[in-house]
């Protein structure tokens, strides 16, 4: 059965992407050949994005972070707007991220759970004030740290990083929308990276779908598998 056909016959559809979902709106991925783990920089990209590594070297973090994760100029692709089409139709009930950067919004879907947080929050360390991304980069200091303008402490991105646990009324959100799905598609994620790989366990619906440019661990429980570009699978299956 097609992806498309199986959309029809789904009314509590579930998508869980990973890095995959914003490579075609030219936002590297982490693991593949021109992706984060591969850029020259003093330390491994895990620990440059790690909280210990932001608490004692915030001017290398910030230098690492404003170059390598922040994209704010990027603009939904396909596969942003096949679900949020998806989710005005009523069929889509919830997209879960493990990507910081906001397009799935920026398309239009409004349930998105935001597993590793996001880019365009950011919060005072000291006095909790809250910052968009444009406003947290204007106000970098001579060093490139950003810098509340009430009271100077830093401004910490609202993102999740190494070390850090996720947001535990995100996680559940995640899981109940899973559990009560008759569709889970999964796209853009190599599902390796816990806890959030592990969610997909909580799925006990009818159809489960991956779809990646590579194969995964989980390739076998799916009733379907399509290696191919997310963005031009799901804006075909949806049309």
């Amino acid at each position: 059965m097609e992806l498309k056909e199986m959309i029809q016959q789904s009314n509590r559809i579930v998508f869980f992407g990973g890095a995959g979902v914003s490579t075609e709106s030219g936002i590297p991925d982490f693991r593949s050949d021109n992706g984060l783990y591969k850029k020259k920089y003093p330390y491994p990209a895990e620990i440059m994005v790690s909280h210990s590594f932001f608490i004692q070297n915030p001017e290398a973090f910030f230098d690492f972070y404003f170059n390598q994760m922040v994209y704010p100029d990027a603009m939904p692709n396909e596969a942003h707007k096949a679900l949020a089409r998806l989710e005005k139709q009523g069929k889509c009930k919830a997209v879960i991220t493990q990507n910081i950067d906001g397009l799935h919004q920026k398309a239009g879907s409004k349930n998105v759970f935001e597993l590793h947080g996001t880019t365009l929050k950011n919060t005072c360390m000291h006095c909790h004030a809250h910052y968009s991304l444009e406003q947290t980069m204007e106000n970098r200091d001579s060093k490139g740290i950003p810098r509340c303008s009430r009271c100077g402490g830093i401004i910490k991105p609202d993102v999740v990083l190494y070390e850090e646990g996720l947001d535990q009324k995100v996680l559940y959100g995640a899981v109940q929308a899973i559990e009560q799905a008759d569709l889970l598609i999964i796209g853009g994620t190599s599902l390796v990276v816990y806890p959030a790989a592990g969610l997909i366990d909580y799925f006990h619906g009818k159809y489960l779908v991956l779809i990646n440019k590579s194969t995964t661990d989980r390739d076998g429980m799916a009733n379907l598998v399509i290696h191919d570009s997310i963005g031009e699978v799901l804006k075909a299956a949806v049309d």
